[in-house]
């Protein structure tokens, strides 16, 4: 009998969801899933503080292992403020195939439970498990098989957060970490949410939550406290969100199949640019990699977003919508080239990073912000 047959036999177990069964989701989420690989690899790295990424000067933390995130270490942290925390960190050269290739074996754990399966990036993903191959009635017995298959097969820890939504799943999976389960049950998430720190809420970055931090909504309780219009007016549609996510509230489904939304890339330069020719070289330079990676997905976007960060890690970014796709390098280059010329007094500092990014039509439109750091000139391994 071939697998798939099995596979066939196995669903025949489970019954098809009616309207108003409780959703069962869980979130898995590898602990320091490139470091720990490093470590894992590396035995002389093991106890001690290590750092995925450039050690250079104009290097950037990907990943840090839990060692260095006690003195502080992060990832998106420029590896000079790295070191000056943690004089002794170690950097490891990332390896993008290795880590690809242990995501793989994490995916296919999360495969033999389900097909409702949602990456967000090779270490984390959403699982739809209320119908599942095996039968299991537990979402929380499921998730504690996951998790020792993982360590079984790759030596590697996984937290997972269970619970009726993405929303609350998601935070789950954060609350007990490294190598940790954690359970929000439905008839126990209203307290729970009402003592949550807004922080902690999905989409809600430091910017964000020093608006709240104004506005007196410090936890889920002051935030339910607002109407939705309210919120609304105050955070545009993300605010429709906060004001669902209060109340317990996600009917967003696990999606095994995510839409593209928007692709780009982006370079850290070695020194930084403040001559235009330097400029727009590198510019052109980013355009044709953004153009090459949406021809080989045929990725198809009307939206050019410019990014740039200054020497003093000052952020600008500029947006242009038009009514025809930028499908070409030249017209990439073009838009780019005029967002840019749209900054005012770019030419009197200098840059350190410069980024073009495509997005789809409705991809402003997204649920959520979510604040995204992007390292070296490849997006793509981290979407």
């Amino acid at each position: 009998m071939s697998n798939g047959s099995k596979h066939t036999l196995l669903m025949i177990k489970t019954q098809p969801i009616g309207e108003g069964i409780q959703k069962k989701i869980i979130h898995i989420d590898m602990d320091a899933f490139y470091a720990s690989i490093e470590q894992r690899d590396h035995p002389e790295y093991r106890g001690k503080p290590v750092a995925v990424g450039y050690g250079e000067k104009r290097g950037v933390v990907a990943a840090a292992s839990y060692e260095a995130r006690k003195y502080g270490v992060h990832s998106a942290m420029p590896s000079v403020t790295a070191l000056r925390k943690c004089p002794h960190l170690i950097f490891a050269m990332p390896r993008f195939d290795v880590y690809r290739n242990v995501s793989n074996q994490v995916m296919q754990v999360f495969h033999e439970y389900t097909r409702l399966v949602e990456p967000l990036s090779l270490d984390e993903a959403f699982l739809d498990v209320t119908v599942n191959y095996p039968g299991i009635r537990s979402a929380t017995l499921i998730a504690k098989e996951i998790k020792q298959k993982i360590f079984n097969r790759t030596r590697l820890t996984a937290s997972a957060g269970v619970s009726y939504n993405k929303f609350l799943a998601k935070i789950a999976s954060d609350m007990r970490k490294p190598d940790g389960l954690f359970v929000i049950e439905p008839e126990n998430a209203e307290a729970f949410i009402d003592k949550l720190p807004v922080t902690k809420f999905f989409g809600v970055g430091k910017v964000t939550a020093a608006r709240m931090e104004k506005l007196g909504i410090r936890t889920g309780h002051d935030l339910k406290q607002w109407s939705e219009i309210d919120l609304a007016r105050e955070f545009g549609k993300a605010g429709i969100s906060y004001y669902h996510f209060a109340r317990g509230m996600d009917d967003r489904e696990v999606e095994s199949e995510r839409v593209r939304k928007s692709l780009g890339a982006e370079e850290t330069f070695l020194d930084d640019l403040d001559e235009m020719v330097d400029i727009l070289g590198a510019l052109d330079q980013i355009a044709r990699e953004v153009h090459r990676r949406a021809e080989k997905r045929k990725f198809l976007a009307k939206t050019v977003t410019l990014k740039i960060k200054y020497a003093d890690f000052t952020l600008v970014t500029r947006s242009r919508t038009v009514d025809y796709f930028v499908n070409t390098y030249e017209r990439l280059f073009e838009l780019g080239k005029e967002l840019l010329l749209q900054v005012e007094d770019f030419e009197e500092k200098k840059i350190r990073l410069l980024g073009l990014t495509l997005k789809k039509p409705d991809a402003e439109q997204a649920l959520l912000p979510v604040d995204g750091v992007q390292l070296a000139l490849d997006f793509d391994e981290w979407e």
